[in-house]
């Protein structure tokens, strides 16, 4: 059998096999940094600080010294490999090396770093919380609402993924319009679209930052794995008023078509078509 034939049945099967592994640690990672931690207070497990241990005494204590040491070490490591395989230079010698498969080896390796961050996590239990709401009965209603609140900003955050084009983020796309012989879905975008996805590395910073802090208890690990992301993300992103212009005005339009009657959806639709042009 020849490799040309041989080659797209390869690639499919390893893009695929890279969309499986990311879908599972981003179901992994859901439970992890959300529900983990709420499902815990409302069951009332055990106790996920030492409240009575003083501040200076936990600070000095060489258990919790190592965990948090083990903790930063392990949120270096993610940052590192998801910032330095984002780095021009690199991404271009991985493009040249893997081609259409570059985008789906950048998710895996974030995957696979996530997975080790989450394996090897450590809590940090003979510290005291920096808050936990324990009296009644906001002990029992804000869990439920903290649990809300997440289950929202996870639904607003998959809605946003699919409306930046899912498969294309993970790098299915890339590999379907290779095998169709169709070139970069990316090159097919408006110069201004491609110019918001350079610059818009995460487009769901805000809903993050709700799901990192909003918690019942938030204990000393947790708060170094929230002011870690939180610091990252908003040293990621390079949005400028250019991009804020193009967000206002898609914006503008997918409103307008929402709200126009049936007969001027197609009109509506027509000058979209021709704004993408732009």
């Amino acid at each position: 059998m020849e490799w040309t034939a041989v080659r797209p049945a390869l690639l499919c099967a390893a893009a695929f096999v890279s969309f499986v592994f990311v879908f599972g640690t981003g179901a992994d990672f859901v439970r992890f940094v959300s529900f983990r931690a709420i499902y815990h207070n409302i069951t009332g497990g055990a106790p996920l600080c030492g409240d009575a241990v003083p501040w200076s005494v936990a600070l000095r204590d060489g258990e919790v010294l190592r965990a948090l040491g083990v903790d930063l070490a392990l949120l270096a490591l993610f940052s590192v490999q998801h910032s330095l395989l984002a780095w021009a230079p690199v991404k271009k010698a991985c493009q040249s090396a893997l081609g259409v498969l570059n985008r789906a080896m950048y998710c895996s390796t974030t995957a696979l770093t996530l997975q080790v961050l989450m394996r090897w996590w450590q809590p940090v239990t003979s510290a005291p919380c920096l808050w936990s709401v324990r009296s009644a009965p906001w002990d029992i209603w804000f869990p439920l609402i903290c649990f809300v609140v997440h289950f929202l900003c996870w639904a607003i955050i998959c809605s946003i993924l699919l409306i930046f084009d899912y498969p294309e983020l993970l790098g299915l796309k890339q590999v379907y319009y290779e095998c169709l012989g169709l070139g970069d879905p990316l090159l097919l975008k408006s110069p201004r679209a491609q110019r918001l996805y350079a610059h818009l590395r995460h487009p769901v910073c805000v809903e993050l930052l709700l799901v990192l802090w909003l918690l019942p208890t938030l204990p000393l690990d947790r708060c170094v794995l929230a002011a870690y992301l939180s610091l990252y993300l908003a040293l990621a992103h390079s949005l400028d008023a250019q991009d804020c212009a193009y967000l206002s005005a898609q914006l503008h339009s997918k409103l307008q078509l929402f709200s126009a009657p049936q007969g001027g959806a197609a009109h509506i639709n027509s000058n979209n078509s021709e704004q993408k042009q732009d």
